[in-house]
């Protein structure tokens, strides 16, 4: 019979450091087998399953038969982001809804984490009234119905994946207001290259936005932290907040961070 293989000197013994190890496995190869990572780390194979359901629950990976992919949740279309890390969206949701009082003018961007934010001020308890200019369609309709709610959709280029318009139409309503807050979704934020949209016309967007509010929040889950788009919107200096699940050092070092 061969050998067992030998772990890893270095080989982590703790849960929370074994699911950050294997993430980052995962972020550099797309996907891990749970043998391999049972035999690298010295554990059973009953243990590495109950790293890949924690990061599942999380939203960083699919299981899959004998392993687990990278859920690379910043490139899904909008209709599968949904359903990742929803209790984490709901939390951070929640957190930015506090933020907002009587009277307040918000510009809320795209995408499911600023959706959950607009169920967050349906809420029968949420303050009133407020006014809300958004490019997103999701949010517009979710809110057409709400009598003390002011409306403001800025129209144009529908982009069908985040169901958002964009365009210089969309660019020109924002333009033309001005908010109290300004929540924002990340399509990605990284310690460098600060926070980044995979479409120009997107990124541009969220730009006017940023420039137009008081206060600049963004609402971000974990999945999009440590990662890159192609289109830059604004270096991390430039926010106000960020409200996420996690808070890694490099992000609480360049601004004020509220963890859920």
């Amino acid at each position: 019979m061969p050998a067992s293989p030998t772990p890893m000197a270095d080989a982590p013994k703790f849960a929370a450091e074994r699911q950050q190890r294997i993430a980052q496995t995962l972020r550099e190869r797309g996907r891990v087998e749970v043998a391999a990572l049972a035999a690298a780390y010295g554990v059973s194979e009953d243990t590495v399953r109950r790293d890949l359901r924690a990061l599942e629950a999380r939203g960083l990976v699919q299981k899959t038969h004998g392993g687990a992919i990278a859920l690379h949740a910043t490139v899904l279309p909008t209709a599968q982001r949904a359903g990742v890390a929803t209790g984490a969206k709901r939390a951070i949701a929640a957190a930015g809804a506090r933020h907002v009082q009587a009277n307040d003018t918000l510009f809320i961007d795209g995408g499911t984490t600023a959706l959950a934010l607009i169920e967050a001020l349906r809420r029968p308890d949420a303050p009133r009234p407020l006014t809300v200019i958004t490019h997103s369609l999701d949010a517009a309709l979710a809110l057409a119905d709400e009598p003390r709610v002011r409306l403001v959709l800025a129209g144009g280029l529908w982009l069908p994946a985040p169901r958002i318009f964009v365009g210089e139409q969309a660019l020109a309503t924002i333009r033309a207001h001005r908010a109290d807050i300004a929540f924002l979704g990340a399509c990605a934020l990284h310690p460098r290259a600060g926070l980044t949209a995979h479409e120009p016309q997107e990124a541009a967007i969220k730009r006017a936005m940023l420039d137009g509010a008081a206060r600049r929040m963004l609402l971000t889950d974990a999945t999009k932290l440590d990662a890159v788009a192609p289109s830059a919107v604004a270096p991390l200096g430039e926010l106000d907040r960020v409200i996420s699940d996690a808070a890694p050092d490099w992000l609480r070092a360049a601004v004020e961070v509220e963890q859920v």
